[in-house]
């Protein structure tokens, strides 16, 4: 009889071992004791006790037929039911909750589930949230979730992140991926740049030649800053275009996800492409071609002809068939990085100035803004720039979108214009985000505990004119689309909890610990992700005694840092950084290697003397 009490407890405790391996390899987003690992991080969430478990033989119930289709498309394992009376999860829209457009409420217990919201977008967002408490894949016949109440909604109406097209084209198929990675976390602004110097990517059918010549040019690979000019008689084969049925599947793809998709249209500088197919546009009318690089700025003219009609007929044109083909309230159109050189030597220019009373280049380009605007308006939009539409003095309806820091939507905001805030020192996902020593190459660096301290409203500024805020990913040094799920996330994950979840819910360490949860869900689904928050990284100061002295840092709270100078490899039998250390004469590098928990963590660094000589402060 002992014998068998012992083989019991024997098989109970191997059955326990084998329920937790099971919750963490399939269940990363729960642990005992500790609240889900969601993101955004929700208003409100209260624990209850025990676990509601959803199944193939649950039955929901949604009176709305619009909900119905909506929880079969989220959650394809339930079954609808026909009456409440036959079902444990409920779904409603109800104007009752008080809660805004885009909030829900959401209610677990042992013996059922309700998720509630005001409109679509709410439930669809609270959808989202109840899909994290699911495993990563719908696999098997009964997941447990959590006992719990969420009360939540956004902070701020707009949630977006940018993808550059231009530099790089991205097609279809991997767009629409993108934008299902952005619903999941409560992004709802997709801002498609399609169109800059290096790529036209918008079919305008009144316009063929856009995509004829713009859309491609020559192919290139390597180093932004390294990439050659195009050789006499070379063919442009590199780039492509998205057709308007294209675009209005994805248009329509994303309203299913409850996102906005808002084009921009670049110009008057960023606009080489257009300027290659019709070059009378400039100031200069010769002849230009699609670069591959940025080295023809201020020598080639890619800044459009603010004094010449036929530049406002062109625009009109290009607008009207962009108008058509979104939905969205707005239509974005640059305003940035416009040179204005060729516009001082030009004749009509200085006439038009002259004849208009405009001090200015400046004043010039709000002439042109403003002009625009009013093309924009006629097709029932309003229009957005970059925070150079401030200079020479903004177009009076306009919406700014801030990236020179706050300052352009503070000084914008005290105008009394909508500001939408994505500085890049904060939201700019084309900077390498650790140690440069171990990430592609970029123009400068942009952590993710960087990231996460964005505030996208300044004390001083009026509330309701923040729209929101977004990450923007410019792709001079993003060739494919796995490279544009790296550097997007887990940054983007910041990003959207900043513009979803209350302030006061900030807490770097602690969302770490939900970040590390969600690169599960990455692997699961096939989703590239940066690692780079595991990686050490060094800086360098000079010291009064001309050696250099060597600081090694990790974004990870407990991190230990183990180092050599010898050449050989560090472990955990190598010296601990404890402070800052002078670089020992004859050594040409130093190695250096992560540890928590005891266990090796990222990537082995290696920074070499030249290196460290080039970053000495």
């Amino acid at each position: 009889m002992a014998c068998l009490t012992g083989l019991c407890r024997l098989l109970t405790l191997n059955l326990c071992i084998f329920v937790s391996l099971f919750c963490l390899l399939f269940f990363p987003g729960l642990g005992k004791g500790q609240t889900p690992a969601l993101i955004p991080v929700p208003e409100s969430l209260e624990m209850g006790s025990g676990t509601f478990m959803l199944s193939t033989q649950t039955r929901f119930y949604a009176s709305n037929p619009e909900v119905r289709a909506l929880i079969q498309e989220q959650l394809p394992f339930l079954k609808s039911a026909s009456s409440p009376a036959g079902a444990t999860v409920f779904f409603e829209i109800t104007p009752k909750l008080s809660l805004g457009r885009e909030g829900y409420d959401l209610h677990i217990s042992p013996k059922s589930l309700t998720l509630k919201a005001t409109q679509m977008a709410g439930l669809f967002y609270g959808l989202q949230t109840l899909r994290q408490l699911l495993p990563v894949s719908y696999t098997a016949s009964s997941y447990p979730v959590p006992a719990l109440h969420i009360r939540d909604q956004p902070r701020f109406g707009w949630r977006g992140l940018m993808l550059d097209v231009s530099r790089h084209f991205f097609d279809k198929a991997f767009v629409k991926r993108y934008i299902d990675q952005m619903a999941r976390y409560k992004f709802n602004v997709f801002h498609w740049h399609l169109t800059d110097d290096q790529g036209w990517r918008i079919e305008i059918k009144s316009l063929p030649k856009l995509t004829q010549v713009g859309a491609w040019r020559v192919p290139r690979t390597g180093r932004w800053w390294d990439i050659a000019n195009p050789e006499s008689g070379e063919v442009p084969s590199y780039g492509g275009f998205y057709t308007q049925d294209d675009i209005r599947e994805v248009v329509a793809y994303a309203q299913q996800r409850h996102i906005t998709v808002i084009p921009e249209i670049d110009m008057p500088g960023h606009i080489m492409s257009a300027i290659a197919a019709y070059p009378h546009l400039t100031c200069e009318q010769a002849p230009a071609e699609v670069p591959p690089n940025g080295k023809f700025y201020k020598l080639k003219d890619n800044t459009l002809n603010p004094c010449n009609e036929s530049t406002y007929a062109f625009i009109d044109q290009v607008f009207t068939e962009v108008a058509q083909l979104f939905p969205a309230p707005y239509i974005h159109v640059g305003g940035d990085e416009a040179y204005k050189g060729f516009w001082e030597k030009c004749e009509s220019c200085r006439q038009t100035m002259q004849t208009h009373q405009l001090k200015n280049v400046e004043e010039l380009q709000s002439y042109f803004i403003k002009r625009v605007e009013k093309i924009v308006q006629s097709k029932g939009k309003k229009l957005i720039g970059w925070d150079e539409i401030l200079e020479g003095g903004l177009a009076p309806d306009a919406t700014v979108m801030s990236w020179h820091g706050l300052r352009g939507g503070i000084e914008a905001a005290k105008q009394n214009h909508p500001v939408i805030m994505t500085p890049f020192q904060f939201s700019y996902l084309d900077l390498y985000q650790g140690d440069p020593a171990a990430e592609p190459a970029s123009y400068g660096n942009l952590k993710l505990s960087t990231t996460y301290t964005l505030e996208p409203l300044p004390d001083s500024v009026d509330a309701t004119l923040v729209l929101g805020g977004q990450g923007n990913l410019w792709t001079e040094n993003v060739p494919h689309a796995r490279h544009v799920e790296y550097m997007t996330w887990p940054r983007a994950f910041a990003i959207a909890e900043i513009l979803w979840s209350p302030r006061r819910k900030r807490d770097f360490p602690e969302f770490l610990s939900r970040v590390e949860n969600h690169f599960k869900r990455f692997d699961e689904q096939g989703v590239n992700y940066a690692r780079s928050v595991y990686n050490p990284f060094v800086s360098v100061q000079k010291h009064p005694s001309g050696s250099l002295e060597i600081v090694l840092e990790h974004e990870i709270p407990g991190t230990q840092l183990y180092y050599t100078t010898d050449n050989t490899l560090p472990d955990s039998y190598a010296p601990l950084y404890t402070q800052p250390f002078l670089f020992p004469k004859g050594s040409d590098r130093i190695k250096v290697l992560a540890y928590r928990a005891g266990k090796p963590l990222g990537r082995l660094l290696e920074v070499s003397l030249a290196d460290l000589e080039k970053r000495a402060k």
